[in-house]
């Protein structure tokens, strides 16, 4: 019997958006602790590279399954749920990290669309609202099903700081002469993100259900170097996250440590809020 409260030994985690930077970061994590880890994204192209590495890491191919999943079709979701079920048995944790975002990354940036807010076009707009938004609230009702059946579970939703603060669009200007901003698509469609955090842990606080969110800012991953120098300038930490630094805050929710813990919108982000 494992008496550490922060162990997450034997937990059944699925983890929507799992083939992203944040979503492989703690599904790596989760496994390395020997919890089972059901990986869901919209594509799997990456499968065979992430099943690569996780055999040499050793990880035991039990304790792990890959899932399609589009979280805008309930009918997927129910798909998804239930296969997940049929191999572990149960599913203690959902993780909501599926979530369209603009990225400034060295490869991302020059996807963005650069449109102001007064011409941003709404097609992209519904297109997150539908995913970031309905998406993440389809997936959620089709878990909290499940969990009512076990009697028990935890939902962890993914926010980010533009659903606390509005973005400091100076944080995107590079000296270049080329108007860059983070887009109101995402800041719309995250925003609900903690209040939705709040309801599901009220609604569901006496059927065994809990439900926190954490909130990160600024992954590091491969940006230019004037985007660093920015963020640096704005952050109070004066350094961008490493992915490796969300595993902790993850793995407590996770675990019966935060037993206590419902309703929580927990800033993994540097301070950049506390300014």
């Amino acid at each position: 019997m494992n008496n550490n409260p922060n162990s997450i030994d034997n937990k059944v985690i699925f983890v929507t958006g799992a083939l992203g930077q944040i979503g492989k970061e703690i599904s790596f994590s989760f496994l390395k602790q020997n919890a089972k880890v059901i990986f869901t994204d919209i594509t799997l192209g990456a499968k065979d590279n992430f099943i690569k590495e996780l055999n040499e890491l050793n990880i035991d191919p039990n304790n792990y399954l890959f899932q399609s999943l589009d979280i805008t079709s309930e009918e997927n979701c129910i798909e998804a749920v239930e296969a997940s079920v049929n191999k572990f048995s149960k599913i203690d944790v959902l993780i909501n990290n599926a979530a369209i975002d603009a990225k400034f990354d060295k490869e991302g940036t020059s996807k963005v669309n650069k449109s102001r807010f007064e011409f941003y076009p709404l097609d992209a707009l519904k297109k997150s609202v539908e995913v970031n938004l309905v998406g993440t609230v389809i997936i959620t009702q089709v878990m909290c099903r499940q969990m009512l059946k076990q009697g028990h579970g935890n939902i962890i939703n993914v926010a980010s700081t533009y659903s606390v603060v509005s973005p400091n669009q100076s944080l995107y200007d590079f000296g270049e002469g080329i108007s860059n901003y983070k887009p109101i698509d995402y800041i719309a469609s995250k925003s609900f993100i903690p209040n939705f955090t709040r309801y599901i842990a009220t609604f569901y606080a006496n059927d065994g259900i809990r439900c926190n969110a954490i909130v990160p800012h600024g992954i590091f991953n491969n940006h230019p170097e004037a985007f660093l120098k920015n963020w640096a300038k704005l952050s109070p930490m004066g350094r961008m996250c490493n992915r490796e630094e969300l595993n902790g805050p993850f793995t407590f929710l996770a675990s019966d440590g935060s037993s206590y813990m419902t309703g929580a919108v927990i800033n993994v982000d540097g301070g950049w809020t506390a300014w």
